[in-house]
């Protein structure tokens, strides 16, 4: 390594967040929105390095790209993108993803019932949520805060947990 690199990546360690960000936008081209002042700064000694000593070998850069399958595809957009609009023509596809349950919810229609402090309070599993006191909750949760006034874990709250020691025990 040059003595040159080595000054400008001890500069970089005395530059703050929006410093090395800009320096990133010198260097990549493209901002980063990352905060983290360590990754930053590795990512810019890393890319000073690479310039200044030379990129992968073509080698390289294809057994990358093999293994990486599209390694330049954005999982998501930047913030500020100035990027064109989809072309027209295209059909927009909207459908709802399949949300899996959780296998310690009963069946949508059943009753759970709890009795807290001398009350008993009733709640029915609907199909995406449960209805309280004739209110929608979308956790069991939220309905336990309600009648409580204080956060209970609602599976734990309406004897939903299972215990695997004593299923276990049950089994032999």
């Amino acid at each position: 390594m040059t003595e040159n690199i080595k000054k400008e990546i001890a500069a970089l360690q005395k530059m703050n967040v929006s410093e090395l960000r800009q320096r990133h936008i010198e260097l990549f081209g493209e901002p980063n929105r990352s905060g983290n002042r360590q990754y930053l700064f590795r990512r810019i000694a890393w890319r000073l390095q690479a310039q200044a000593e030379g990129e992968l070998s073509e080698r390289a850069i294809r057994r990358a790209r093999e293994l990486a399958r599209d390694a330049d595809i954005r999982m998501t957009p930047p913030r500020d993108s100035h990027m064109s609009p989809a072309p027209r023509g295209l059909p927009t596809v909207a459908a709802k993803l399949p949300v899996a349950r959780d296998p310690r919810l009963p069946a949508p229609g059943t009753m759970l019932t709890r009795v807290f402090r001398g009350t008993e309070h009733q709640v029915t599993v609907l199909p995406n949520g449960f209805e309280y006191d004739g209110e929608a909750y979308r956790s069991l949760t939220a309905i336990a805060r309600a009648i409580t006034g204080s956060h209970w874990n609602g599976y734990h709250f309406f004897g939903l947990v299972r215990n695997p020691r004593k299923d276990k025990e049950n089994a032999a």
